[in-house]
């Protein structure tokens, strides 16, 4: 029972990654339809450079970043979806799925589920890059932050537990 509330939650999550990929896609391919003619208007160091190519550059870079994270998340449900079943499986035949197969598909599941959870947070400066290099340099400074505290809190929190013994 446990297994698979950890797997509903996990998948909830990923579901909600790919929706925001994908919406954010949509809404940053209109935007730049609309703001592709109003170039000439913005004239700023702060923004940066906005010709048409450097434009188009920022764009797709983004797109491709978030499609990516699209693609590994909805590829991640699929897998979760997957060995949802594998794990709730019973046969009258007593023929099981083998668990080594479901640990597989439960472990691809979570590895593209990571990639596409970091790949939705490495667009986020890109889509920030639209703006102008001053947004970008600070998200990019956030984004290593909070991976660094994402990826090492296990780390962090043992040795603030050994400094306070």
């Amino acid at each position: 029972m446990l297994v698979v509330q950890s797997l509903r939650n996990t998948l909830l999550g990923t579901i909600l990654s790919a929706t925001i990929a994908i919406i954010i896609v949509l809404a940053v391919g209109a935007l730049t339809n609309n703001s592709y003619n109003a170039t000439h208007l913005i004239t700023n160091y702060f923004f940066g450079s906005q010709s048409d190519r450097i434009l188009m550059l920022k764009y797709c870079s983004a797109s491709l970043f978030l499609l990516a994270s699209f693609l590994c998340s909805s590829v991640a449900v699929g897998c979760f979806v997957d060995a949802n079943f594998l794990i709730n499986a019973t046969s009258a035949d007593d023929e099981l799925p083998s668990t080594a197969h479901t640990g597989r598909v439960l472990e691809r599941g979570f590895s593209l589920a990571v990639v596409g959870n970091r790949l939705l947070c490495i667009a986020f400066p890109l889509l920030l890059w639209l703006l102008g290099p001053v947004p970008v340099a600070l998200s990019s400074v956030a984004l290593v932050w909070g991976l660094y505290e994402l990826d090492f809190a296990c780390k962090l929190a043992k040795n603030i537990k050994q400094g306070h013994q």
